[in-house]
């Protein structure tokens, strides 16, 4: 049987590797981590119903919409949310 390192069946294969630090609290690297986590976000986003939309800003643009939004005391998202359909709606 091969060892696959995101298998949690087979950590026990792993338990001859010595490992120096902290011990692990999830057999996954950080990078699989964040790949399983982020795919759990999304779909959670799209079974709420939402859309992504990238958006590239200069950084004076997105320091006012980060002022704005703490002011707001809202998510940036939220702020740029509120912005767009402000301007769909005139």
């Amino acid at each position: 049987m091969a060892k696959e390192t995101a298998d949690r069946t087979t950590i026990d294969l792993f338990d001859s590797e010595k490992r120096r630090g902290r011990p692990r609290s999830n057999p996954l690297s950080r990078e699989q981590q964040l790949k399983i986590n982020k795919r759990n976000q999304i779909q959670r986003d799209r079974a709420n119903g939402l859309k992504r939309i990238e958006l590239k800003v200069s950084q004076d643009l997105y320091d006012a919409l980060n002022e704005q939004a703490l002011a707001s005391n809202i998510s940036r998202s939220q702020l740029i949310e509120h912005i767009l359909q402000r301007q769909i709606d005139n």
